[in-house]
């Protein structure tokens, strides 16, 4: 995995352990499809908004990462947990990488720039090297608000056992087409938007702000990754909780945060306007 300490990402080789994982859990994302059910596929479905959609996109992104918005402790432990559902690695590593991707967004330090090529900012990236998904205490520095919380490093240390957990339960009570639906390519899609996100929204798409990076809203990466692609939008304005800030930027995100905020339970959000170089703060 990507050096975090360095300045420019480097290959070290193939890391076997994290591409042996990202290959079986591919295979068993096909063998979904020859065990194809509505029940399974529902559940899939399912699960993915509750992992992708609450755990990355309004967890581990504009909550953990921007603190774009408030919510009760219990709910952010909740969705820091929805987030490592997703295989993606633990709220403090995950916290640590982007946080460094918005410092040296595509400049030498920058995790994963197309501009060190397609394929390393997709994945490449996460197979070579040393992985850090479980070095809690150095990807700790780059996320110090996290790492005073015990949940939150005990959860970047054991970030694949509620998976392992959720495995278990989906094939004891649903059997096998649940498990390679509800996991395997539930996972499989997840990683791939998040992916996206890293690689084609820095490729291609509109740019209504002149960021000083590659950033670009994409519609079709924001369609399967709960408003992730308005990355220009976010670009310019990081600390928004809204990223699609036009009328026609479907963003479900953030229309799930306006419920919050109406129920009372999200506060202190900050939102920008398309005609707005600054984020406005709400305080609600």
């Amino acid at each position: 995995m990507y050096n975090i300490d360095n300045l420019r990402p480097k290959c070290q080789g193939l890391n076997w352990v994290t591409t042996v994982v990202l290959v079986f859990l591919h295979l068993g994302a096909v063998a979904a499809l020859f065990l194809f059910s509505w029940r399974a596929f529902a559940v899939a479905v399912v699960t993915y908004c509750i992992t992708t959609g609450l755990g990355i996109s309004m967890g581990y992104h504009r909550l953990h990462t921007h603190r774009s918005y408030r919510i009760p402790r219990f709910l952010e432990y909740f969705f820091a947990l929805c987030g490592a559902l997703t295989l993606e690695g633990g709220p403090i590593f995950w916290v640590a990488v982007h946080r460094r991707h918005h410092q040296y967004s595509d400049q030498p330090g920058d995790p994963h720039s197309p501009r060190d090529g397609a394929w390393w900012s997709h994945v490449g990236w996460i197979l070579t090297g040393e992985t850090s998904h479980n070095r809690t205490m150095t990807m700790a520095k780059y996320a110090p608000d996290l790492a005073r919380h015990r949940f939150y490093v005990v959860l970047n240390d054991w970030h694949w056992l509620p998976s392992v957990v959720l495995a278990v339960l989906m094939y004891v009570l649903g059997g096998l087409p649940i498990l390679l639906w509800g996991m395997f390519a539930r996972i499989v899609f997840g990683l791939h938007a998040t992916w996206l996100v890293n690689s084609a929204t820095h490729m291609w798409g509109s740019r209504r702000f002149a960021t000083r990076d590659d950033s670009r809203n994409n519609w079709w990466v924001a369609l399967i990754s709960f408003g992730e692609g308005w990355h220009n939008n976010h670009h310019a304005h990081p600390t928004s909780a809204r990223h699609g800030l036009a009328w026609y930027e479907f963003d479900p995100s953030w229309l799930l945060i306006k419920l919050l905020k109406a129920c009372g339970i999200a506060r202190s959000i900050q939102v920008a306007s398309v005609n707005s170089r600054l984020a406005d703060r709400q305080a609600a």
